[in-house]
């Protein structure tokens, strides 16, 4: 795994593929291998003429751990993608470059996206529709979950559903607790309403944490809704559809 570094931190990222880059950035608690290469997104990207990028979150993965919150916030975390694509100088190879997100992936996208237009070409809001404007509540039972001393101290859903996973990616406890503690920027629908990009939002219609993907596409300009049947945000992440709908629609925005 190469790495490369932002603002002063260590960010670790792979390269698959041949053909039209595309960066995919994990959900809270994963990496670029769980969500996107065991779910087998990186082969079906690579398959459909790709080559995709996974980067490890700061804080996740193989990328650099840190205790403070204040270096967690969306915002700052899409620093680190541009920035990985201007390490690749894909902007000045490729131009601008669709990106894909899942979960809290997702809503780094969409800050990519508003910030740094003339990078991306498209994005994918996955497992995060509606709600990325509402917001959710829990985090503090998540942050308790994370911290306890072990998963059979953890008593809320949330926290043990979390709990769960984190110890399943074998990830960094305390370092999730920082990231999930960070402020939540609010993003407006003004601002999701300048987003000029080709942008499709695809949940799981079960899915109570990602919310309605077509309230969010209805607010984007070229905004396209991708609904997930029989899928909640856990179960969503590898769905057949979900793929076929994705690589559809790169088809379409690409060429």
């Amino acid at each position: 795994m190469a790495h490369f570094i932002s603002e002063n931190i260590q960010i670790a990222y792979e390269t698959y593929g041949s053909g039209q880059p595309i960066i995919l950035v994990h959900g809270f608690a994963s990496n670029g291998v769980i969500n996107w290469v065991d779910t087998g997104w990186v082969k079906t990207l690579v398959d459909a003429g790709f080559a995709p990028v996974t980067i490890d979150n700061r804080g996740h993965g193989q990328s650099e751990k840190l205790y403070d919150p204040e270096l967690y916030p969306a915002r700052v975390m899409a620093r680190d993608v541009a920035g990985l694509i201007r390490h690749l100088e894909y902007d000045k190879i490729h131009g601008p470059v669709p990106i894909m997100g899942y979960s809290m992936g997702a809503r780094i996208c969409a800050f990519v996206s508003m910030n740094y237009p003339h990078l991306v070409g498209c994005a994918v809001f996955g497992g995060l529709g509606i709600n990325m404007i509402h917001g959710l509540g829990g985090s503090q039972d998540i942050v308790e979950g994370l911290l306890a001393p072990s998963l059979s101290d953890v008593r809320s859903p949330a926290g043990r559903m979390f709990r769960i996973f984190a110890e399943h990616t074998k990830s960094d406890l305390k370092a999730l607790a920082a990231c999930m503690q960070s402020s939540r920027d609010p993003i407006s629908a003004e601002a999701l309403g300048k987003i000029e990009l080709p942008v499709l939002v695809a949940v799981g219609d079960e899915d109570s944490i990602g919310g309605s993907p077509d309230e969010l596409a209805q607010i984007l300009p070229h905004g396209e809704a991708l609904v997930l049947k029989g899928r909640d945000h856990m179960r969503a992440t590898g769905d057949k559809n979900f793929k076929s709908g994705v690589v559809d629609f790169l088809a379409r925005v690409t060429t």
